[in-house]
């Protein structure tokens, strides 16, 4: 008579899952930055909550009960999708491709850029062109005519523009943000999740600062509001559903020439073993497989093992 261990590998349903995504979520109540929650839930979990479905939402709105406020979920903006028109890498020292000249309160992604100028080479010179345009204009323009729409590349640079200026207008200067990006406003989920899936409030999103991120706002059904980054809220992480673990010992006659431990045997054996507790109610997304002995060997002589176990 052979012997072996049969593991039933489980997933526990609780109230926190999301079936579709096995997904478990974790609400946070102590109140942190969206960048201190981000870090708590990679540490502890996976990430800040991914909100993609109105099941999730239905879900987090039954764990938050009586809590009526809001609370951060994993989806920051990502406002420095912008880029310079002048795209060759070699005119741009380290961290001068990410210098940004803005004023108070901006981008709000309401406003002109400061600027029509353009630059000649690694020694860049300024030419102010009168002309009003629209930024496509003043791009074709300056690359016909010069290089490309000034590239403000570090503070020094953004002092000589300034003082070759007229005050009180605006001007173009080359910093854009990709008009064929389908997702205008950059809001990511932290854990790079591509969803497409919005809930947002009322005339949301709305904030003008820097650095916006999204908390799910439990007086008002979960829908998401845009806030202030380092405002100190609770939270919600996700992480993977828990899972346990039963083994159960099968005791099989050998069938003649049949060798148990062939894979092709040992698979064939795990189809009927599900068909035969699937038959008891056992839920579908239970998993079987194979415990393998120290030797790799999934079957093992009964009377073997009681040596084995006296010595």
């Amino acid at each position: 008579m052979e012997k072996v261990l049969l593991i039933i590998i489980a997933l526990s349903g609780l109230s926190a899952v999301s079936s579709h995504a096995e997904r478990q979520y974790h609400f946070v109540y102590e109140a942190k930055t969206m960048s201190e929650a981000q870090r708590f839930c990679r540490e502890k979990h996976t990430d800040l909550a991914t909100v993609d479905s109105m099941e999730v939402v239905k879900l987090l709105n039954n764990m938050a009960g009586q809590y009526n406020q809001s609370a951060w979920i994993g989806l920051p903006d990502d406002r420095d999708s912008w880029k310079w028109s002048m795209s060759d890498p070699s005119f741009y020292g380290p961290g001068e491709t990410k210098f940004r000249p803005w004023g108070p309160g901006q981008p709000d992604n309401k406003h002109n850029e400061q600027c029509t100028l353009v630059h000649s080479g690694p020694n860049a010179t300024f030419v102010f062109i009168k002309s009003a345009m629209t930024w496509t204009e003043a791009q074709s323009y300056c690359r016909e005519h010069h290089t490309d729409l000034a590239s403000v590349r570090n503070p020094a640079e953004n002092q000589q523009i300034d003082e070759l200026l007229p005050g009180g207008y605006h001007y173009w200067i080359g910093l854009y943000r990709d008009s064929t990006n389908p997702n205008p406003n950059s809001w990511k989920w932290s854990d790079g999740s591509n969803s497409s899936f919005k809930y947002w409030k009322v005339k949301k999103p709305n904030y003008k600062g820097l650095k916006a991120c999204v908390a799910a706002a439990f007086d008002n059904s979960g829908k998401w509001e845009d806030l202030d980054c380092g405002v100190k809220k609770p939270f919600i992480c996700y992480g993977p559903v828990p899972v346990s673990m039963q083994v159960i010992k099968v005791r099989v006659e050998k069938p003649n020439g049949v060798d148990l431990n062939d894979q092709a045997f040992l698979d064939e054996m795990l189809v009927e073993a599900k068909k035969n507790l699937r038959a008891q109610g056992l839920d579908d997304n239970v998993q079987l497989a194979w415990r393998k002995q120290p030797d790799g060997q999934v079957f093992q002589k009964e009377e073997e093992k009681k040596k084995r176990d006296e010595l």
